[in-house]
């Protein structure tokens, strides 16, 4: 099912609160677009569906198999919106994901397979 729209996200006081769970993806982007309207004063930010074999759809092309088209989402957000989402994805990133005690490889929160256990899961 396509997810085309377009959002207008207003400007928010930092953002703090744990996220909700689970994340469950609507679909997998392809390719991230960033641009700037000028006129609105808008953040442009665009993510296209990825194909089963890796590239990014195009959404112009026609795609006889999916009567909705591919996926892809349109979010426009003033520019402290977009600082306050920049400021919050580096402390996450920053955050980091706990280390394998084995191989020190970032856990997934349902495990991984470990090439120290012989490629067996570890949680």
């Amino acid at each position: 099912m396509a997810t085309a729209g377009e959002v207008a996200v207003a400007a928010a006081s930092e953002d703090v609160r744990p996220l909700d769970e689970p994340l469950n993806e609507a679909f997998r982007a392809g390719s991230l677009t960033l641009g700037w309207d000028g006129d609105a004063e808008r953040v442009l930010v665009e993510a296209r569906a990825q194909s089963e074999d890796g590239e990014a759809i195009d959404p112009d092309e026609d795609d006889d198999e999916d009567e909705d088209g591919p996926d892809l989402l349109r979010v426009r957000i003033t520019a402290d919106a977009a600082r306050s989402f920049v400021a919050r994805a580096a402390r996450v990133v920053a955050a980091g994901r706990p280390p394998c005690p084995l191989c020190g490889a970032p856990l997934d929160p349902q495990g991984h397979i470990c090439p120290r256990r012989n490629g067996h899961y570890v949680n």
